[in-house]
């Protein structure tokens, strides 16, 4: 994969001088350690997102790109956390994605191989299930109440100012509209969900062409 402007190097002391910024602890020696030590395998798992994102360039990953810069700071904080057990460097990471990306997004979460952020601007996502081929829009959130967890389906899209909380169940290739509240609720497969009279959860069918617009798949 072709690192745009960058070599992988050039990289390593972006993300370093990045977090010295966000985290001025001097501590950036240690958080440089573990990022090299796990780098290939975050850009690894960047390059199969980029490569499956339709309006992404493929084999191409651009840092200057927020979405993919988003991303990216997500894999990295996950792969250094699920293979070394450390956890100093990804909360920084985690921390850096907040302070330059407004995103919520912690490093012990699963996200899928492949997710679509089209703005990044005041996601939060907790600890739910995530499907493969997500699309994610600012102002999104996903929140579990007390040990309810959302279950979120394949090749679902949620739209802006929308959520998804508790035991609510959103399934494959369903679609959460522009500021709706899917909470303790069930989208069945393929149907958008929006807020109808009175707030209430109204379904129609869903465009089964939809995820063409973001995936290549």
């Amino acid at each position: 994969m072709k690192l745009v402007d960058h070599t992988r190097e050039s990289l390593l002391g972006y993300l370093t001088a990045q977090c010295a910024h966000v985290v001025p602890d001097g501590r950036e020696a240690q958080f440089r350690k573990l990022a090299d030590a796990h780098l290939d395998q975050a850009l690894e798992r960047m390059h199969v997102c980029i490569n499956a994102c339709a309006p992404w360039r493929p084999d191409q990953f651009n840092v200057l790109q927020s979405s993919q810069h988003c991303i990216f700071l997500y894999f990295l904080s996950h792969t250094i956390w699920k293979e070394s057990g450390d956890t100093a460097a990804p909360t920084r990471l985690f921390l850096m994605n907040k302070a330059f990306n407004g995103i919520d997004l912690f490093y012990e979460i699963a996200m899928p191989p492949v997710f679509y952020i089209g703005h990044s601007v005041g996601i939060v996502l907790a600890k739910a299930t995530y499907g493969n081929f997500l699309v994610l829009y600012q102002n999104s959130t996903v929140g579990r109440h007390k040990a309810d967890i959302p279950v979120i389906g394949e090749g679902v899209v949620i739209y802006p100012n929308s959520c998804v909380i508790g035991r609510s169940v959103v399934e494959d290739g369903a679609v959460v509209s522009q500021g709706a509240r899917v909470v303790n609720r069930h989208v069945p497969k393929g149907q958008v969900a929006f807020n109808g009279e009175g707030g209430q959860l109204t379904l129609r069918p869903g465009a089964p062409d939809l995820l063409d617009e973001y995936f290549r798949r």
